[in-house]
């Protein structure tokens, strides 16, 4: 399993092409056989899943139901907008050009990884995301999101 992690900044090219971030790269399961699938983020970013992370989204919505709107139109807005995208020979991917106007990127771009997949941002957008959450909201949001986590990794050790 992945375990991507870290933020690498690169630039993009004129032809809407950026280098892979070498350390994310080492991270990428064979299974993924160096292909990827881009989506639009819940935030002005985009979300790359290498294939074998992806192929275990795409079942979990296989199982929603898409006789009720509600869903259908979360698998439609997912769906809709992801591209399949493959390293090149030399380890650069291509920004599709409707995501990268979704997300504002321009000629730069900040990779993070996120575990199980990695989120691609323009450095202003990621900039504004992070001044939005003081320092005392940022911890509190820690705390109330992974207290459970540790706790139950502390039961375990």
């Amino acid at each position: 399993m992945p375990s991507f992690k870290g933020q690498y900044e690169h630039s993009v090219d004129s032809k809407g092409r950026v280098a892979f971030p070498a350390k994310l790269r080492k991270a990428l399961s064979p299974e993924a056989n160096e292909g990827f699938t881009i989506i639009r983020g819940l935030e002005a970013c985009l979300y790359l899943y290498p294939n074998d992370e992806w192929e275990k989204v795409e079942s979990k919505l296989y199982k929603v139901n898409s006789f009720k709107k509600r869903e259908r139109t979360v698998i439609r807005n997912i769906l809709r907008h992801a591209e399949d995208l493959t390293l090149d020979k030399q380890n650069r991917i291509s920004l599709p050009g409707t995501l990268a106007e979704f997300s504002n990127i321009g000629s730069s771009v900040v990779f993070i990884g996120m575990g199980k997949y990695i989120e691609i941002w323009n450095p202003e957008n990621l900039d504004k995301q992070d001044e939005e959450l003081t320092d005392e909201e940022s911890q509190e949001l820690t705390e109330e999101v992974l207290s459970d986590v540790f706790d139950t990794l502390e039961g375990d050790l």
